[in-house]
């Protein structure tokens, strides 16, 4: 079996998971899917099984492989995992990284602001959300911490781009004001507006949430968001 193969399957699999094309509590039909990726099942069940371990579905004695539903408790539970991780990173940064490394995310964060290229769509900015945390968090030189992280953006992604339409409009300055912090080598100032940045209230997530499943459920002309992978601003 080659691995390469399984990864082709991972990865088609995962951004159907995350872009939701594939319904939350949905049984996902083995043959079906086999049929239309192309593959044969020891492969696919090879990526499930990676995909179920990572999160990304869930598995039912009985039942088999199931897409995964969004839950407060869950998105809860990754948020705070996620404030923890980039609380932690941002400690080692502002202690360690160097200033050039800092001023190519300023760079970034001038190049995708708002407005000044054409106006971007909201998948768009849910990206740059995330280039902007993970591209901070490498700079701590943790490669497993910024696996994780990535993992969790990941797996909110299609919350993020539902709670995005609220805070898109500050995002950005909130951006310039964690990393003009970091620059400045003022720690507690960085950790409390990242802090305050990333923090969501379990009444804010359940609100999120209802508009993620009337998306998914009840929106006729509803359309599957088309996420960005890699960005290479």
């Amino acid at each position: 079996m080659g691995k390469g193969r399984v990864e082709t399957l991972y990865f088609a699999l995962r951004q159907m998971s995350v872009n939701f094309s594939l319904r939350p509590g949905e049984r996902l039909n083995e043959v079906a899917l086999a049929r239309q990726l192309g593959a044969s099942r020891t492969p696919l069940r090879e990526a499930l099984n990676r995909l179920a371990a990572e999160g990304f579905i869930d598995f039912e004695p009985g039942r088999g492989f199931i897409c995964r539903k969004l839950s407060v408790r869950e998105v809860d539970d990754l948020y705070q995992m996620r404030i923890a991780l980039e609380i932690y990173a941002l400690r080692l940064v502002v202690a360690n990284a160097a200033d050039d490394a800092l001023g190519e995310i300023a760079g970034f964060l001038d190049r995708t602001r708002e407005g000044e290229s054409g106006g971007w769509t909201l998948e768009d900015v849910v990206a740059f959300d995330e280039y902007f945390h993970e591209t901070l968090a490498a700079l701590a030189g943790n490669k497993e911490l910024s696996s994780t992280l990535k993992n969790i953006n990941a797996r909110i992604r299609f919350f993020r781009w539902v709670d995005m339409e609220e805070r898109r409009p500050r995002t950005q300055h909130e951006h310039r004001e964690i990393l003009e912090a970091v620059i400045a080598r003022d720690g507690e100032l960085a950790v409390e507006l990242m802090e305050r940045h990333i923090d969501r209230r379990s009444s804010q997530i359940a609100d999120a949430l209802k508009e993620c499943y009337a998306k998914l459920f009840l929106d006729g002309d509803f359309t599957e968001p088309s996420f960005i992978e890699e960005v290479s601003i």
